[in-house]
């Protein structure tokens, strides 16, 4: 697998974007991914220096559509911290 194919989009919530500020920053991540081949994709991609990575599973939620139910997409999500001295990694083109 490439670096490209590993990391598939950040995660832009309330939480993970206050983590952005102690350089901790979230992906979705392939489900086969493990975390050596995380942090050499983010350390590719990014040009920045990985000091730790935790990977969690999270299961798809029950959805409803009146009497249809049905399951969303599980996912696997990385959180990535940088070293300090590191640079921060531009999710929203920032300069």
């Amino acid at each position: 697998m490439e670096s490209r194919d590993i990391i598939l989009r950040p995660v832009v919530t309330e939480e993970s974007t206050s983590k952005m500020d102690d350089k901790r920053y979230t992906f979705d991540v392939d489900l086969r991914a493990t975390k050596t081949q995380v942090k050499k994709a983010i350390e590719d991609i990014f040009d920045v220096q990985v000091v730790k990575v935790n990977i969690m599973n999270v299961r798809g939620k029950l959805k409803r559509q009146g009497r249809y139910s049905g399951y969303t997409k599980k996912r696997r999500k990385a959180i990535v911290t940088l070293s300090a001295d590191s640079n921060e990694i531009q999710l929203f083109g920032q300069e």
